[in-house]
């Protein structure tokens, strides 16, 4: 992975990524059972949580594989292992003036029609505390949204 040219952003705008893209005839099936998809997957859901807000997406698309992960999925995953490593010298900075008021903002966004096999929307925020990221997450929304006015 040290010479690949990707990794500039957790995962590409326009992927699309399906379960039919699951690993399909028995030699595909034989090859993924040998790549650790799972595992890594749910390490990278570990750093999501602790330290990097711009990747729950990627993380959430690629975590709905775990059950039949294909070439296109684990090169996902890959690819967001080399965002990480190219980002690892960036960090969250908190503001530390006492005499200030803290203040909070919350941003959100949907993403509508994200998931091509259920048709469900994604949404994602985080919250802000005095300049610093303090929570995020995405998530898969639990309901079919029929405009993308519902979805938001």
């Amino acid at each position: 992975m040290d010479n690949s040219k990707r990794g500039s952003i957790p995962m590409h705008e326009k992927l699309k990524l399906s379960k039919s893209q699951g690993a399909s005839t028995h030699v595909e099936l034989k090859r993924m059972q040998n790549v650790p998809y799972a595992s890594t997957v749910g390490s990278i859901m570990y750093v999501v949580r602790c330290t990097h807000p711009d990747v729950p997406f990627a993380q959430n698309v690629t975590s709905r594989f775990q059950q039949n992960p294909g070439d296109i999925h684990w090169t996902t995953v890959k690819n967001i292992l080399k965002y990480l490593e190219n980002t690892k010298d960036m960090f969250l900075v908190y503001e530390g003036d006492l005499k200030r008021e803290l203040r909070v903002f919350c941003y959100t966004d949907v993403g509508y029609l994200t998931d091509d096999d259920d048709l469900k929307s994604q949404t994602g925020y985080v919250f802000i505390l005095n300049g610093g990221a303090v929570h995020w997450k995405s998530a898969k929304q639990s309901i079919f949204a029929t405009s993308s006015a519902e979805a938001e």
